[in-house]
């Protein structure tokens, strides 16, 4: 047998597509971004991954332009992209489909992707860097003189509370999720609410971040009998950008984190954020940020 039929393929994949935008800003993390050949519409971490081609939204995946980007590797997330990762399978594509929904799953997939293509060291570090974020995050609120009621606002029609981990991070930076009992839901039809609901559990803080698109602000508070929610006046209601803290990522843990941080903070003290242009929600007055480098 010739050596050679041992080495026709690289030890690690070479040519990766991401179909989401957290694995994308992974690989950059770890300072592999030159692996990355194809990537999602809805990439905006770090800027200069949307200058690859874009193969996919979420729910959709252009096959002919992914094989013809010749990719070793796909990474995917989400059962709503079962689909995607089956057919690009017959295709004869590697795929890889997480499915984290907690910070610590989130945490395992920066790790299991470094695994993946050769980086395990610098993924341990990453994870741990991360993770040490959110801790100090948590600290410095420990001491809050309250613990704010707090309603995460997924989507508005229908009314959808904040998925697993956008709960998780509501509690450690010392708020109470008044829809906790459903975090542990799988899909996004087991946290959906009517008005009247969360209206009646009184949030003093709302945090709305509609996926892919802008909150906006009468649409939440035109809600029949929101006028009497304590958030609304107190006008306790941020808008947190969905790209910093619905995708499972690093960004969640340093952009997004240090948002929800500061708004817990806020309602905590009655602190009123800066304010928005009219009809917009508050913003946390937080620039985003993005380390160069690994690690």
């Amino acid at each position: 047998m010739s050596s050679a039929l041992l080495e026709s393929a690289p030890r690690y994949p070479r040519r990766i597509v991401c179909l989401t935008e957290e694995t994308t800003e992974t690989l950059y993390r770890l300072g592999l971004g030159d692996r990355v050949v194809g990537v999602s519409g809805f990439t905006v971490r770090p800027t200069e991954a949307r200058k690859k081609p874009k193969v996919s939204s979420f729910l959709d995946a252009d096959f002919e332009k992914i094989l013809a980007l010749e990719p070793d590797l796909v990474l995917g997330f989400s059962d709503l992209q079962a689909a995607l990762g089956a057919e690009l399978a017959k295709r004869g594509v590697p795929v890889y489909l997480f499915n984290q929904r907690s910070l610590s799953q989130i945490l395992q997939t920066v790790r299991v992707i470094g695994s993946l293509v050769g980086a395990a060291r610098e993924a341990e570090v990453l994870a741990d860097e991360l993770e040490a974020n959110v801790k100090r995050l948590a600290a410095e609120n420990a001491s809050l003189p309250k613990r704010p009621r707090v309603f995460f606002e997924e989507w508005h029609e229908p009314l959808i509370s904040g998925i697993r981990w956008c709960s998780e991070l509501i509690e450690l930076m010392g708020g109470d999720d008044v829809c906790v009992e459903t975090r542990t839901q799988q899909g996004a039809k087991g946290r959906i609410f009517t008005p009247d609901v969360v209206a009646a559990r009184d949030p003093e803080l709302i945090i709305a971040s509609w996926c892919g698109r802008k909150a906006k602000r009468a649409k939440i508070i035109g809600r029949p009998g929101w006028e009497s929610v304590s958030a609304v006046k107190s006008d306790q209601l941020y808008e947190v950008k969905s790209a910093f803290i619905l995708q499972p990522g690093p960004a969640l843990f340093t952009d997004g984190a240090a948002q929800i941080a500061r708004i817990i903070r806020a309602a905590a003290t009655g602190e009123l954020l800066p304010p928005p242009r009219i009809g917009e929600l508050r913003t946390a007055g937080l620039e985003a940020t993005y380390p160069t480098g690994p690690g």
